[in-house]
């Protein structure tokens, strides 16, 4: 099978072109390195089979960023075919240095100029013929957004991949005076083949900019979006939780209920009682996540994320971060694991750990439909949607302040070099897509660890055989009942300490955990909820379960690019001793003031 690598700076429209080219889904962001893995996928290019791969972005072949010997590593140790070059079309004279790099290395190429119906609207002109010439490979132009090209650009992968064999890639060794070189051949290259205006106006990325980058106001203002974006979430995702939640407990009733006289108790009961109930409380508020992610997507692919990385730099560079560490923090929003992975922009080692320090404190997707099910339920419409916010803002502080205790054990010098693309108004299709994938990830890992954890917490709740189900005398309850003196001073009984613990597993297990062990779900669990738990009781365990240990599969992410068991150990303790030393304060806090 042949192979084609997909290679170019960040922010190039790579991942994009990937998507077009292949079907795939791969993630899409507009902000520099958000390509940290090897993504590929197998596509029918002509009457061969041909595997795409999706390399991270690399600003030199011979830089030392993680994502660049990355790179390096792939292209020695795997075959390639062909390098498929994509380049920003509206910044060819910062692309030409690495292209032509690429286009020594021996194997065939094809350069693509992606954003090519933006570099029209600036005005910038290519002669493609001399292009091609001094880069000694077909030249492409081409929108990956809107799909401009594609049928032209297929066609030369196609023909290039069919008529040049593949050759050894020649040593990749720096050689910087070669590489001098290439820098003043890149300038004669641009001066015969692109005409450039004199002043490229990007009018209203300009004026936008005026606000969204302002000293003073533009903090305050990414805030009342991020709290607009919650408010809008509640609103319309309300009347569909509840549409969902109404389905979901009519096919109970009428599909699942009979089944009771038909199948032994125990299994009726492990079928519907728990599995059933588990994974339909978690589902009913699929829909609010689906808003939530569609927001974001909005967000991240309008421009406006590296926006906020550069306001954010001053601030963060007295925590002993940067601008891209708070990027992460909202790469978080998501699921740590990719926030995690994507601190391997960061050439710095200090700066890196650091970071991955304070990314478990993100508010993740699985932490947040526990959220959404405690705000709904506890807290009426008009103030759930600024709890949310409120654990939000939690969320940032605990991380600035644990920055702010180790940036001297962990500190970096290195400077934040991020580029601010002009703002791009998304399609349709990207922001579905990219919502999409969110919420796909979210559902592939909850329903794997979900099934899992419901089933072994159903086991937990009726073992020993004999025992009332849920009681004292379970398994569940012997736990409960060795955490609860631990966890009672901030207001958490034997029953939800049984939910967190399982929660350290997966956090998308604590929804069908408490279904489980309440024997209910849906509205039944939530009416319970509120007799079962104050505002008070319900907001310390919500800060808890926000700040204490992360799920398994975040940890093993932090050992992994860590490289430190100390480091991930440390972590864990950490996070664990603040969360429940803030629980603490608030709780007792709360009640000494007679709430």
């Amino acid at each position: 099978m042949k192979r084609i690598a997909l290679l170019g700076m960040p922010n190039t429209g790579k991942s994009t072109f990937f998507n077009r080219l292949t079907g795939a889904s791969a993630r899409i962001g507009n902000w520099p390195g958000i390509t940290v893995d090897l993504l590929g996928a197998k596509i029918l290019l002509g009457a061969d089979m041909v595997e795409v791969v999706d390399l991270p972005g690399l600003y030199d072949l011979h830089g030392f960023a993680e994502d660049e010997q990355v790179v390096r590593r792939f292209l020695q140790n795997n075959p390639v075919d062909l390098l498929c070059i994509i380049l920003n079309a509206t910044q060819i004279d910062q692309q030409l240095p690495l292209t032509l790099q690429l286009c020594r290395l021996g194997l065939p190429a094809v350069a693509v100029l992606n954003m090519a119906d933006e570099a029209e609207r600036l005005g910038i002109r290519f002669d493609t013929e001399v292009l091609a010439a001094g880069l000694g490979c077909p030249v492409c132009c081409v929108s990956a957004k809107y799909g401009q090209g594609f049928p032209e650009a297929r066609e030369t992968l196609r023909r290039v991949l069919g008529q040049r064999p593949s050759t050894d890639i020649r040593a990749l060794q720096a050689d910087f005076a070669a590489d001098e070189a290439l820098l003043a051949e890149a300038e004669k290259l641009l001066a015969r083949s692109v005409t450039i205006p004199r002043v490229l106006e990007h009018d209203l990325t300009e004026r936008v900019d005026r606000i969204a980058l302002h000293p003073i106001f533009g903090i305050p203002l990414f805030f009342l979006a991020l709290f607009l974006l919650f408010q809008a979430v509640y609103t319309l995702g309300g009347p569909l939780q509840d549409g969902m939640a109404w389905l979901l407990e009519g096919f109970r009733d009428r599909a699942l209920a009979p089944l009771q006289t038909l199948l032994p108790g125990w299994l009726y009961g492990l079928l519907v009682e728990g599995l059933y109930d588990g994974l339909g409380t978690v589902a009913s508020f699929v829909p609010i996540i689906v808003l939530f992610f569609l927001g974001m997507a909005l967000v991240e692919d309008s421009g406006y994320l590296s926006r906020i990385a550069f306001l954010m730099d001053a601030l963060m560079a007295k925590l002993g971060l940067d601008g891209r560490s708070f990027v992460m923090l909202l790469m978080g929003f998501g699921c740590n694991v990719p926030a995690l992975m994507g601190t391997r922009v960061m050439r710095s080692r200090g700066l890196r750990r650091l970071t991955m320090l304070i990314v478990p404190f993100s508010l993740c997707s699985a932490r947040l439909q526990v959220f959404v099910f405690l705000t709904t339920a506890l807290f009426s419409p008009a103030h759930a949607p600024l709890v949310l916010f409120a654990l939000y803002v939690l969320s940032f502080l605990t991380a600035f302040a644990t920055a702010l205790l180790f940036k001297r054990r962990l500190n970096s010098s290195e400077p934040l070099l991020i580029e601010l693309p002009p703002y791009r108004l998304p399609t349709f299709k990207q922001v579905v897509l990219r919502a999409w994938q969110e919420v796909y990830h979210f559902l592939s890992r909850a329903s794997r660890f979900i099934i899992a954890g419901v089933v072994m917490i159903w086991l937990l709740t009726h073992l020993p055989p004999g025992a009332v189900a849920s009681g004292p005398d379970t398994l569940a309850g012997m736990f409960g009942a060795w955490l609860e003196p631990l966890l009672r001073p901030i207001g958490i009984d034997e029953r939800m300490a049984v939910v967190l613990l399982f929660g350290f597993v997966a956090k998308e297990i604590v929804l069908g955990a408490m279904a489980v062990i309440y024997g209910l779900e849906g509205d039944a669990l939530a009416q319970l909820m509120t007799q079962h738990m104050d505002w008070v009781q319900a907001f310390s365990f919500m800060l808890f379960t926000l700040l204490y240990t992360p799920c398994l599969s975040t940890v093993a992410t932090l050992r992994s690019e860590s490289k430190s068991l100390a480091f991930t150990g440390f972590s864990i303790v950490w996070s664990l001793g603040l969360a429940w030393l803030l629980s603490f304060l608030f709780y007792q806090g709360a009640r000494l003031l007679g709430f």
